[in-house]
């Protein structure tokens, strides 16, 4: 072998400078979860500047021919036992002022490493290249793709200037302000208590979905009265930006320029005050810097940790607990471990790749089955590394998936940001992604094991039938909560409520009694015939009223069932059932079976192009049209304004079109396809407010002619409904063709894995994910992995059952 100088300057051309638009890997390996901080430390490749670990550094030699790295290790330093834990004063990780969670301080060294010797070169040094030099300077100086895909991670953001602050109106009620002693005027709250600065009323705040918090009297005053802003007491200092001010219509903390001026009004002299309260903020960092998992989920039980292969943790990359809980259940199942990780190793996820792996969905998938299944790291965190708060044993250092989900959620960009998200809409994106990945390739996609077939049969008035397949991953069912089975205990417990409510006391948590709803009742919901109203028959040429009952096709290797535990209540505001499931170990669902066209059943006959136009067709209301009219509008507005609103009445025709005059179409003919397409803006807007998206929004509101409870319940009742937009509405993914491709079997199925959910709401709060392993429950949570022992089986968003094999 030559000197290693003579061999880095013979492949100087392999190496580059980077440029400022060129992605540095230099934390973490693209192939495995390796770091600078493992034992064979980290080689940056210094003409792509991807990174690898000591395993796939050869790898990637052999495939690219790629001989110089730059070497990146990392030493633990001696840290004194008395240093002192740095208070996150940011709700932020990685940022000054941010979460530092004690870690370790490490001492960098650097080598120039040329393969396939593995001769090295220290750096720095003046007797390299100055080529080499400059690259060297140039990667360590730059920030790295990691931390650029995590940019604010978990940052709020800056408080800015309410536009209700300039103008605000302030009423004479009287009213002076003590400086100690208040108490919410509706309620026994002496704490979280909020002043309104319209009219100086203190109240409480929001209940939290803990039960903790206040009893929501500063909100409800605000919706009965229009007053927008309250400020927190407890938290107004001589530092007025630092006082908790809230604007009810922005929904945020802001900041009131004139907040003196409006203390002062009611005899506040802020200058003399104390803080005796956190702000929102500080109590948001106060939740995080003191999670619990075993008050949310284990009841305050003692949890064996778990470690080795397959129980390793995912480390929360900010409101990632979405993906963790789902990617833990699905590499669960035989199909994943068996496609990504039996049938496939690193080495030949990394040859089959393109030239950036990190960009590659088959690699990363591969990376994270191994880096949860292998064990390899799934060990105890050392004490340097202990959270505070958090015992050693409980604690595992995890795996960050953050390559995986920069890939996965590329094409998403809800998925891309850092909120929280819906387990149950990330699951269903991921299955979308992997079945695209093995277009062309059936035999190769695992997400099969999900997938099953369903039936609908339509009966006519007349007698005849019609039939409808589509194919689906989950089975959304409703709750009916007429059918839960302690009854009594909640006719008591109402009672109990409303005498409480007239004495002005509370109820106490452990007095508070939910509907328990077998999971047969809610099974039953999705078979139970249902009306199905304007239903076109092509038999009748007419629109009638038709039963549709449904069916399985198919039996998957995997059943998931959603639990549709959010409702809207008046006002289409959602809200989440507070109600256990009874949940079985084990249940038969061989009766959901569809059997198919019945012997003397006859089908409806298939409908020729008039009676689809007349079956889809709205017509405007002529009396809405008259009555806009002679208001002087034009009848081509009138008549639009009255299709867009589903002729609902002339006060919403009417609104819509005062909203819609400047539409550049205002004026453009109503064409057949307008007559079925055209949807209220407002109808859409509320939707969207929900988290949907604005095509699969306007295509529910026209599958359901403008009804927004029904084109919510369509939403969840078809969720591939994702796909393109010329999809036949009425249907969550293409028509069936052949059942050939489904896996089926018995009806008999195990319980393996639950996703539950705490918070208000699927796009805030918390998942945790329990799964049935080596003949034990296991839970999951984040980076924390132990024996459970109390699973939430009555609680779960998602249950994923497996099928028994006799």
């Amino acid at each position: 072998m030559a000197a290693p100088m003579d061999l880095l300057r013979a492949n100087l051309s392999k190496v580059r400078i980077p440029e400022p638009t060129n992605r540095i890997f230099k934390s973490e390996c693209c192939v495995s979860f390796d770091t600078p901080k493992s034992e064979g430390g980290l080689y940056v490749d210094m003409h792509t500047f991807l990174a690898f670990g000591k395993e796939c550094v050869s790898w990637n030699f052999e495939k690219t021919g790629n001989p110089i790295y730059l070497h990146i290790k990392q030493t633990k330093k001696d840290v004194p036992e008395d240093r002192p834990l740095k208070k996150p004063t940011l709700l932020a990780i990685g940022v000054d002022g941010g979460f530092d969670n004690n870690e370790p301080e490490y001492e960098e060294s650097y080598n120039i490493v040329i393969l396939p010797y593995f001769a090295a070169l220290p750096f720095p040094s003046v007797e390299l290249p100055e080529k080499v030099r400059l690259a060297v300077d140039a990667i360590l100086m730059a920030d790295g793709a990691e931390k650029k895909e995590q940019l604010a991670a978990w940052t709020a953001d800056t408080k800015r200037v309410s536009v209700y602050a300039e103008t605000l109106q302030q009423i004479d009620t009287g009213v002076t302000i003590p400086p100690t002693g208040w108490k919410c005027a509706k309620c026994d709250k002496t704490d979280n208590l909020w002043l309104n600065l319209t009219d100086g009323m203190i109240l409480c705040g929001r209940k939290n979905w803990d039960g903790t918090g206040g009893n929501n009297h500063a909100i409800q005053h605000y919706e009965n009265t229009g007053y927008p802003l309250a400020v927190k007491l407890g938290t107004i200092t001589a530092d007025l930006e630092a006082a908790d001010v809230f604007s009810y219509p922005e929904d945020e903390s802001i900041l009131d320029p004139h907040l003196a001026q409006h203390l002062a009004y009611f005899g506040i002299d802020f200058s003399s005050l104390k803080k005796t309260e956190m702000t929102t903020a500080e109590r948001e960092l106060d939740q995080n810097t003191n999670f619990d998992w075993n008050r949310i989920q284990e009841n305050g039980q003692e949890v064996e940790p778990l470690f080795g292969p397959g129980y390793t943790g995912l480390v929360n990359l900010g409101n990632s607990c979405y993906l963790a809980a789902t990617m833990q259940v699905v590499f669960s199942t035989q199909s994943f471990v068996t496609r990504y990780y039996k049938n496939q190793d690193l080495k030949t996820a990394f040859e089959v790749a393109p030239a950036d792996p990190t960009v590659d969905l088959n690699t990363q998938i591969t990376k994270l089955a191994h880096g949860l299944l292998s064990g390899k790291y799934s060990v105890p965190a050392s004490e340097e590394d202990e959270v505070a708060g958090t015992p050693v044993s409980l604690k595992q250092k995890g795996i960050p998936p953050r390559m995986f989900k920069a890939v996965i959620a590329s094409s998403h960009p809800e998925f891309s940001s850092m909120r929280q998200q819906d387990a149950l809409e990330f699951f269903l994106h991921f299955l979308d992604q992997v079945e695209r990945a093995s277009a062309g390739k059936p035999e190769f996609d695992p997400s099969r094991c999900f997938k099953f077939g369903i039936e609908e049969k339509i009966l006519c008035p007349s007698g005849k039938v019609a039939y409808n397949k589509r194919l689906d991953y989950i089975l959304s069912l409703n709750i009916p909560l007429h059918e839960a089975t302690n009854k009594e205990e909640l006719d008591a417990f109402n009672k109990l409520k409303a005498e409480r409510s007239l004495e002005g006391t509370e109820i106490s948590a452990d007095q508070v009694v939910r509907p328990r709803v077998p999971l047969d009742a809610c099974l039953a919901t999705f078979s139970a015939p249902e009306e199905v109203q304007d239903f076109y028959s092509t038999a009748l040429k007419t629109k009638a009223t038709a039963i549709k009952t449904a069916g399985l096709t198919s039996f998957p290797d995997y059943l998931v069932l959603h639990m549709r535990k959010f409702v809207m209540e008046a006002g289409w505001v959602p809200k989440k059932l507070d109600v256990y499931i009874d949940v079985p170990d084990i249940i038969d669902i061989s009766h959901m079976r569809s059997k198919g066209i019945q012997p003397g059943e006859e089908l409806l006959p298939e409908a020729d192009a008039a009676s689809q136009t007349e079956s889809t067709q709205v017509s405007a209301s002529e009396e809405i049209v008259s009555q806009l009219s002679s208001m002087g509008f034009t009848r081509l507005h009138c008549e639009k304004a009255a299709i867009s609103t589903s002729n609902t009445g002339v006060e919403e025709a009417m609104n819509w079109l005062l909203s819609h005059m400047d539409d550049p179409d205002i004026d453009a003919p109503i064409s057949q396809d307008t007559r079925g397409s055209m949807v209220d803006q407002s109808q859409v807007d509320t939707l969207l407010s929900f988290g949907f998206s604005e095509d699969l929004a306007r295509r529910a509101l026209k599958a359901t002619k403008g009804d927004i409870e029904k084109a919510t319940d369509w939403i969840f009742s078809n969720p591939d409904s994702n796909g393109p937009a010329d999809m036949d509405a009425s249907s969550s993914s293409p028509a069936i063709s052949s059942d050939a491709v489904l896996s089926d079997g018995g009806g008999k199925y195990r319980l393996m894995g639950i996703i539950s959910h705490m918070g208000t709401s699927t796009q805030c709060g918390h998942y945790v994910a329990h799964i049935y392993k080596d003949r034990r429950w296991v839970i999951f949570n984040d980076d924390k992995v132990g024996s459970s022992v109390n699973p939430p089986k009555d609680m779960g968003y998602l249950y994923f059952f497996e099928r028994i094999i006799d």
